[in-house]
């Protein structure tokens, strides 16, 4: 619809004319149980219409310009009435399906708007989830950046923000929960005000969720008590899997952490977390009541890395409560000033206040790899990006915003300080609390706090974009020691800005026990093309130089000639597990970058990472190991590549110590490298009790794991994924089924799948992204390839009919990237030549997927002449 997608422009211009004081919002959701209705689509419409609920809001508001015009947001079926000021209006004239025209406005207004609002399938607005293995209904909201429009009428921009009081009506027997405590009275749940937010961050949970509590204090510095009501949910299916204490163990560390750091007492009174079904993010923010995707409930055995990631997520979303909810971006131009701090914060705080104390090791190996990718994308932008439109905002949920954003972070803490940092952070949320601020809101406060001029450190950081490389050249004297090191930085012919770095480089040698330990260690200020570290003069000469060691900066670490000959024959013999994880990054971006062939990088992993001692890296590992073989080796070596890697993987499985984490994550690789007719008998016995590993608990989730290559080489048929699914026939077994189902190796099965992805709306989110996930199996490029055509023949009316998440599913995970030859490249390009009018959106996401298959094309070239 015309309106539905809110430009800048106009954003700004309502917000210059209008001011809210206060929503109230009604919901009737007694709807979402009894007889089944079809719900999918922008308003969730199937053969029967929409399944709705009643939704009443009252908007006061104040205009600057008495008799102006302006208009409110909403994305409903119907609407049935509307009243501005006491004045009935016709909602078939002022309602055109995502805004409400709002004309003749006085000094002060009230508008009251009373509509049918959709459930949803997709994971937006207010998603209805019926559980499969007891019949549960379960409803959420999720609205970032703009969905709060799909349950009630508002400004949806950040920059109006209100306080709000809801007030819902639910199916006996279940409890509501929203931003504010609240209370059941004559069969109504009614919910304190809350603080001025945003709409994107107001939240309803409802349904028959279990429920578990607990209580944070804390003694404040004048004297009086803190304390905070704590509430972790789940489905009741789930309840046997939630360990709600470690869950409330984090949350407390992390409160303790952001009090002691941030001087602002936790605004938001009650504090719940709510991990719900079929949730497109990992997490929101939303104050009093946070929710997240309930796959952080483990079903069964896990590594550390796992339990690190959750608590990493939740005091990602702990800080948000303070970056973004208290003080909120003006408009998604400086979404970083909440994301990037967020995620700096989440790590700062997991290795300050949590036994995760190797949380730097997974931000420099997993969080940073994801910022390259996306820094080297023709669609990289600046961490303060330019944000034209809500399409716009959706897609800026990236790498740069996010891991970008918080490298640059941790950058500017080594730049000014730690105690200048945070000093300016107190600042800052005792200025803007509840307001709303621009990038230079930030800066000033730093100004203040560190006495530096923030100005060229923005411009270079900020307000560029791309990575640079860093690359160490070490010239050696007669004595054989180091006569000169110098540290050279390139940036790409895209985006030439030569940055200025905070780095530690580091030397290091073999010991005489054979492992290569750093002996030298120098800080330098790296500006220009070439700066020379003088404090490493006179050292004894490297067998390794670790540029940007410690991580203090945002860049690609290159090698020189000796320092990448000493990680091809002795990196595991490095001790250091974060100096191992920087090598193991940059010896990827090599790859990625077509500088070292994917069979060495593929060599490298079997030769080492069975010594890799920290588990998050190791299964990096096998993720960059996997892509280097199915996207950037050389075709003709795909089978014998194939074939070492599950050699390689079995091997290491077998040697790993029993109940290890490594045994289970090797274990896990072999089933993803299986690909000879020992691999797959092997993992037939292991799923039958035949054969068993010492230690190995083959547990539920483990036997998904083992089916899914089973399925996509034809060794486990419609019959026995359904025999599975009896043994597990829950939300998630759903989910297992319908991926391994899409992963059969037929024509007949990929047709299917097709047309329930592309052609059909019955499936929700999660079974989309399942689908997807097993239609395209690297094994099976030739069926794969009549669809090549069919993609860009659907992929403009997928983006007008379905949701933008539907639809941003289906764009990213349908592109035939395993058809990686240059007469794809060719159709992608004829595409975008073709449609140079298409949507700014669904253009940056083919041009996405083009990037990475000519990168893709270019790395085959250059394992190729390894052959």
């Amino acid at each position: 619809m015309p309106g539905e997608n809110l430009t800048r422009d106009e954003a700004r211009e309502r917000a210059a004319l209008l001011s809210v004081d206060g929503y109230e919002v009604s919901l009737d959701l007694r709807t979402a149980t009894g007889a089944p209705g079809a719900s999918a689509g922008k308003g969730g419409t199937g053969a029967e219409g929409p399944r709705t609920f009643r939704s009443v809001t009252t908007v006061r508001f104040r205009c600057t310009e008495p008799g102006a015009s302006s208009f409110a947001d909403l994305i409903a079926p119907a609407v049935t009435a509307v009243s501005l000021n006491g004045r009935d209006l016709d909602p078939g004239e002022v309602f055109d399906g995502s805004r409400l025209l709002l004309e003749d406005l006085a000094a002060d207004n009230e508008l009251i708007v009373d509509a049918q609002c959709a459930y949803s399938r997709t994971g937006e607005g207010m998603h209805r989830f019926i559980d499969p293995e007891d019949g549960e209904v379960y409803l959420y909201t999720q609205y970032e950046p703009a969905d709060a429009r799909r349950v009630f009428a508002n400004f949806e921009q950040p920059d109006l923000k209100a306080p709000y009081r809801f007030e819902v009506r639910a199916p006996e027997g279940w409890t509501v929960w929203s931003n504010g405590v609240g209370e059941l009275t004559d069969g109504v749940w009614r919910f304190a005000e809350t603080k001025p937010i945003s709409t994107y961050i107001t939240c309803v949970v409802a349904g028959p969720y279990h429920y578990v509590t607990d209580t944070y204090e804390r003694e404040l510095p004048d004297g009086t008590r803190l304390e905070i009501p704590l509430g972790a949910m789940c489905r009741k299916a789930l309840a046997p899997h939630f360990d709600a204490d470690d869950v409330f163990l984090v949350t407390k560390q992390g409160l303790d952490f952001f009090h002691d750091h941030v001087d602002y007492p936790y605004p938001f009174g009650k504090y719940d977390q709510a991990f719900v079904p079929e949730y497109n993010l990992g997490a929101m923010e939303n104050p009093g009541l946070v929710t997240f995707r309930e796959e952080f409930i483990f079903r069964g055995k896990v590594t550390q890395a796992s339990y690190e990631g959750r608590a990493n997520v939740i005091l990602h979303e702990m800080a948000h409560m303070w970056f973004g909810d208290l003080v909120t971006m003006e408009w998604w131009d400086d979404l970083w000033l909440k994301e990037s701090f967020a995620d700096f914060m989440g790590a700062f705080s997991l290795v300050g206040a949590t036994r995760f104390t190797d949380g730097w090791i997974t931000f420099a190996n997993r969080r940073k790899a994801w910022a390259y990718r996306a820094d080297q994308l023709p669609s990289t932008h600046p961490v303060t990006a330019d944000i034209r439109d809500l399409q716009d905002a959706k897609l800026n949920f990236d790498g740069i915003t996010y891991a970008k954003g918080a490298s640059v972070l941790k950058q500017l803490v080594a730049y000014v300080g730690q105690d200048a940092f945070l000093d300016g952070a107190r600042r800052y949320f005792k200025r803007h609390a509840y307001g709303n601020t621009r990038l230079g809101d930030l800066l000033s406060v730093l100004e203040e706090t560190s006495g530096r001029d923030m100005t060229a450190w923005s411009r270079a950081w900020l307000q560029t974009a791309g990575v640079n490389s860093l690359t160490p050249q070490v010239l050696l004297g007669a004595d054989g020691r180091v006569e000169e090191l110098a540290v050279l930085q390139e940036a790409p012919e895209s985006h030439p800005e030569l940055r200025p770095h905070r780095v530690a480089v580091g030397l290091y040698r073999r010991t005489s026990g054979g492992a290569l330990e750093r002996y030298a260690r120098a800080e330098a200020d790296v500006d220009g093309p070439r700066t020379v570290v003088a404090e490493l003069a006179g050292a004894q000469a490297p067998e390794l130089v670790l540029v940007n060691d410690d991580d203090l900066t945002y860049c690609k670490i290159r090698f020189d000639e000796t320092s990448l000959a000493t990680l091809r024959e002795h990196l595991g013999a490095l001790t250091d597990p974060l100096a191992r994880a920087l090598c193991w990054s940059a010896l990827w971006n090599l790859t990625r970058d077509a500088l070292l062939p994917a069979r060495e990088f593929v060599d490298l992993v079997l030769r080492f990472g069975g010594r890799e001692s920290d588990i998050g890296v190791l299964q990096m590992l096998h993720a960059w190991a996997e892509s280097a073989l199915v996207h950037y080796a050389a075709p003709a070596w795909r089978e014998t590549g194939g074939r070492l890697l599950a050699e390689g993987a079995r091997r290491e499985l077998e040697a790993a110590g029993p109940g290890s984490e490594q045994q289970l994550a090797w274990a896990r690789f072999f089933a993803r490298s299986a690909v000879a007719p020992g691999d797959f008998r092997l993992l037939q016995e292991l799923l039958s009790g035949t054969v068993t590993v010492e230690g190995l608990d083959v547990d539920q989730e483990l036997r998904w794991v083992f089916l899914e290559p089973l399925a996509a080489h034809g060794l486990a048929d419609e019959k026995a994924l359904a025999g599975e699914l009896a043994r597990d026939d829950t939300a998630s077994g759903r989910r297992h089924q319908v991926r391994c189902l899409a992963a059969r190796p037929s024509a007949e099965v990929k047709a299917r799948g097709w047309a329930r992805i592309v052609e059909s709306e019955e499936l929700s989110n999660a079974l989309v992204e399942a689908t997807i996930a097993g239609f395209a199996q690297p094994s099976q490029r030739e069926l794969l390839a009549p669809y090549a055509e069919k993609y860009f023949a659907v992929i403009e009316r997928v983006w007008e009919e379905r949701s933008i998440q539907i639809a941003m599913h289906v764009v990213r995970g349908l592109f035939p990237e395993l058809l990686d030859s240059p007469g794809t490249l060719d159709a992608t390009d004829a595409w975008l030549a073709a449609h140079e009018d298409a949507p700014p959106a669904l253009r940056r996401l083919v041009l996405e997927a083009r990037d990475d298959l000519a990168r893709a094309l270019r790395g085959q070239a250059c394992d190729a002449t390894a052959g």
